[in-house]
């Protein structure tokens, strides 16, 4: 008899602030926080994003911070294309959200399947 295995992601979100109530931040690279989601048990960490304020080339930098977290998929309103030849080359999914609405919006977005997939 197997046992149905949930499939536990992490999600992240871009955001301005450190809780599921935050708004989402549409930039990826210039996202003040990212917002790691386990699909699973909908557990959470805040993680201050270092490069927010930096000069250019913030994204591939900022998709580093992605990789070292161990994340599936970003939900984002808009990342750039250096940033997403690195995402997509760590196998990260990419979701396109832009409603401007918080965190915890986009998270039952994604749960309900709503969002777009982008590149």
């Amino acid at each position: 008899m197997s046992k149905n295995k949930v499939t536990i992601m992490k999600v992240c979100f871009t955001a301005k602030g450190t809780t599921l109530d935050a708004l989402m931040e549409e930039r990826f690279g210039r996202a003040p926080y990212f917002i790691i989601i386990e699909s699973g048990t909908g557990s959470f960490e805040a993680i201050q994003n270092p490069f927010a304020d930096g000069g250019g080339g913030v994204g591939p930098k900022a998709a580093q911070v992605l990789i070292a977290n161990n994340v599936n998929a970003l939900v984002s309103g808009q990342v750039g294309g250096n940033a997403q030849e690195v995402l997509a080359a760590a196998g990260i999914a990419m979701y396109t959200y832009r409603t401007g609405k918080s965190v915890r919006d986009a998270f039952d977005q994604f749960t309900k399947k709503t969002l777009e997939q982008s590149a």
